[in-house]
């Protein structure tokens, strides 16, 4: 998880009830000329080396295109179908919103309703936030905190503990003042979900939303994804490489982005969008819902890197569980997901009943993106433009933004320099109340530090007081710590700079009864 990575994330997570409408409609020529998209987009999956992709496109009421292109796995020739499993990350939050949507409509919630009516143990730093936080704060990002992602990111903490630990969080920016998108407050509201109903957020989804749409083989666990012959494989660029990597359980932020589904599932979503609501001749929820789910809640500065997503938007924000911007005089409303190895997107256009979702299984990918526009611009009838090639510019100007910031530190270091104590010195447990524990050790002649029991990482001596951490995970963010010594002569706490956050972690040095623990 570097830092162009990152970013690209901060920009950055069916099987049907019935017959299939007796296969595949037929768009009309009027509507849309798809002859050259198959070809465009093989095109654009080699220029981004993604090495699978699935696409599925209502219009009307119908799906039009539901195709699979390229591989599942990398050295494997079994294809993409368009009922391949992927990952679809963060647009997970769309179905979260709209559980509490079903809720707010049987009047068991509001969404304006104080998060501790329903959970009363739930705090924030800021006793003021804390009592005046209400469920439409949970979904719409204006909570003043930052993601602190890296407090579900490769942890074991259960999503209880996670939430638990948001009281120690300090905010970075005042209480619905700023966007500020924030994973860990969608668990909040599947756990409010579970304090309302009594069932899972996990079993709410499926009863309540993939029952009803056919969704047979969507799942929301990695662990459901044993039993599914059709799954594709997560990859990611590696040292220069793509390559492929495992599945990332991240059972312990479900709630913001753990549904894993394929194209022709996740149309019939789509479809019930469109339908304001209605799927089948059944009725989920009503069109105020609908519109109140697609309607702005909080704005969106048009800056980086929101600016890369959306260069044509003349107005973003963010509704329940959706980005809303313009595009070409229509109202778009969409939302990505990334997730390790996947990128995914889903977009609706209400006025134009078009609706198309692209899942691939690359790691931080902006051709969905490119492809968003490519699509649009052929359904609205619009000049051709090669979406794809802009995207790229965009990927490489973000890229070169990296470069500069890591030869930034480069430059910075001191050599000829060494730590000032001895090596045992360092050794030692260190905490941080919302992160958890953090030990450095030795472990054959080399310092090592492992934060929690899934990241670790081996230190090699910067300058000074301060080590590089060589993640043995790649996805992990670059990191720096520097050692921090008290008056005793002793470390009394680390400092770990991660490329991505705003401020420095600090970890104290745990002590025992005047001796380290």
């Amino acid at each position: 998880m570097n830092a162009t990575r990152r970013m690209l994330i901060a920009l950055l997570w069916f099987m049907l009830a019935g017959p299939f409408n007796s296969g595949l409609a037929r768009p009309r020529p009027q509507e849309a000329n798809l002859q050259d998209l198959d070809a465009y987009i093989v095109r654009a999956m080699r220029e981004w080396e993604v090495p699978g992709l699935a696409l599925a496109i209502v219009k009307n009421d119908a799906v039009v295109l539901a195709k699979g292109y390229g591989v599942k796995r990398l050295g494997d020739p079994a294809p993409v179908t368009e009922r391949t499993i992927f990952a679809i990350g963060s647009a997970s939050k769309a179905f979260t919103t709209a559980a509490l949507a079903l809720l707010v409509e049987e009047g068991k919630i509001r969404w304006d309703d104080p998060v501790v009516n329903y959970l009363p143990d739930f705090q924030l730093f800021d006793p003021y936030v804390t009592r005046e936080l209400t469920i439409r704060d949970l979904v719409t990002h204006r909570s003043g905190l930052e993601r602190a992602d890296l407090l579900w990111y490769g942890t074991t903490f259960e999503r209880e503990e996670i939430v638990r630990r948001l009281r120690f969080l300090r905010p970075r920016w005042s209480f619905r003042s700023h966007f500020g998108y924030q994973n860990i407050l969608y668990l909040a509201a599947g756990q409010l979900i579970r304090a309302v109903t009594g069932k899972t957020w996990d079993a709410f989804i499926r009863e309540r939303l993939f029952q009803p749409l056919g969704m047979r083989t969507s799942t929301t666990s990695v662990k459901a994804l044993r039993d599914i012959p059709d799954v594709a494989t997560p990859h990611a660029k590696i040292e220069g490489v793509v390559r492929p990597i495992p599945w990332r359980d991240i059972d312990n932020i479900a709630p913001a982005g753990s549904i894993n589904s394929n194209v022709l599932e996740m149309a019939e979503w789509v479809r019930l969008h469109l339908n304001e609501g209605a799927h089948r001749g059944q009725r989920l929820w009503s069109a105020a819902a609908e519109r109140e789910m697609q309607t702005p809640q909080t704005i969106i500065r048009p800056e980086p890197p929101y600016s890369t997503l959306f260069p044509e938007a003349r107005f973003l924000t963010y509704g329940l569980g959706w980005f809303l911007h313009d595009y070409r005089g229509r109202k778009i409303v969409e939302h990505g997901g990334n997730i390790d190895g996947m990128s995914a997107l889903v977009v609706l256009v209400p006025e134009e009943k078009l609706g198309f979702v692209i899942l691939t299984n690359m790691n931080g990918t902006l051709l969905v993106h490119a492809l968003k526009y490519r699509i649009m611009d052929i359904f609205f009838g619009a000049p051709s433009k090669d979406w794809s090639a802009d995207f790229l510019q965009r990927a490489k100007a973000l890229q070169e933004q990296q470069h500069a910031a890591l030869k930034k530190i480069e430059d910075a270091r001191v050599l000829g320099t060494k730590p000032a104590l001895p090596p045992a010195r360092y050794v030692g447990t260190y905490e941080n109340e919302v992160y958890g524990e953090a030990t450095v050790h030795e472990e054959e002649g080399r310092f090592v530090l492992r934060w929690g029991p899934m990241r670790a990482g081996d230190l090699e001596h910067w300058h000074y007081e301060t080590f590089r951490i060589r993640w043995r995970d790649p996805l992990l963010p670059p990191a720096f710590v520097t050692f921090v010594p008290d008056v005793e002569g002793t470390v009394g706490e680390l400092k770990m700079k991660l490329s991505g956050l705003s401020e420095d972690l600090i970890f104290r040095r745990v002590r025992e009864r005047g001796r380290e623990r």
